[in-house]
């Protein structure tokens, strides 16, 4: 495992560097992680929560690496992946890419992206090709990216390393983020580079069991609703008893995500006085 230590860059491969974010927390773990790729024109993913001396990092080492930041790429726009694009920008002229922010989503950084991405966009250099996978699920903005040469996967908040993401309606969408795993299980994906922890190996293994997660946290929900209409918080304790408490406001998203996406297979149904299984 390599080291994560905030501002110190780690060279993954030939191609990828790591710079770690110093905003660990309840919601990023040791921190956001911001990548660069290539040596020459370089490429920074996800740069981060606009923190001066992150920034600095991120030059300090595309100089060591002896390149010119050209592109500052994006996952999504959520505070801890994508404020420093703006510092980044005004100190080195890149061009940010990616998709804007959506409505409806109090997360979302207060920026807009130069240059609209969509599904199968690449982005090429002499070192590098970098593909677009629009990944919607987490937020509608969501996009992927892999890394063609290494067949590496840069995941963003869509697969993080040591815990499931959150999805939180209504930018968040629990039919997209399956659909958008089912998406990438046909893809030649071999590591993951995430958004949050260190890399992850066998990338289709975990593909799969975030799939397996998601569907049987599914079928509990419809096990543990009566006959009665229930609120969110009478369903979350039952729902999510496998939890650590702590975390039930925040699987309360994830749980709303998930009533939603039954609602809409029609097997449940949301009234004034709560959700109950549809007849």
């Amino acid at each position: 495992m390599a080291e994560l230590i905030a501002g110190k860059p780690v060279a993954l491969s030939a191609r990828v560097t790591r710079v770690l974010a110093p905003n660990p927390g309840f919601m990023t773990g040791p921190g956001t992680n911001s990548y660069l790729i290539g040596t020459q024109d370089i490429a920074v993913l996800d740069p981060g929560p606009a923190i001066d001396a992150h920034v600095d990092a991120l030059l300090a080492a595309a100089s060591d690496l002896g390149g010119h930041i050209r592109w500052i790429v994006l996952t999504h726009t959520h505070q801890d992946h994508a404020p420093a694009a703006l510092l980044l920008r005004e100190k080195t002229g890149a061009e940010i890419l990616g998709q804007s922010p959506l409505d409806g989503d109090p997360a979302q950084a207060t920026l807009m992206v130069d240059k609209e991405l969509v599904d199968g966009d690449e982005l090429a250099t002499p070192e590098f090709t970098l593909q677009t996978l629009h990944t919607p699920g987490h937020v509608g903005n969501h996009l992927c990216y892999r890394l063609e040469e290494e067949d590496l996967l840069f995941s963003g908040d869509h697969l993080i390393n040591g815990s499931t993401v959150v999805i939180v309606p209504p930018s968040g969408n629990m039919t997209d983020y399956l659909n958008s795993l089912e998406k990438l299980s046909h893809q030649p994906i071999a590591q993951i580079a995430p958004g949050h922890g260190d890399v992850i190996d066998n990338a289709q293994a975990l593909i799969q069991y975030t799939i397996h997660h998601r569907l049987a946290r599914e079928a509990k929900v419809l096990s543990k609703m009566s006959g009665e209409p229930m609120s969110l918080d009478q369903l979350v304790p039952l729902v999510y008893d496998d939890v650590n408490p702590a975390l039930h406001p925040v699987a309360r998203y994830s749980l709303h995500a998930h009533l939603i996406k039954l609602q809409d297979d029609s097997r449940v149904t949301d009234s004034a006085h709560g959700w109950q299984l549809a007849d």
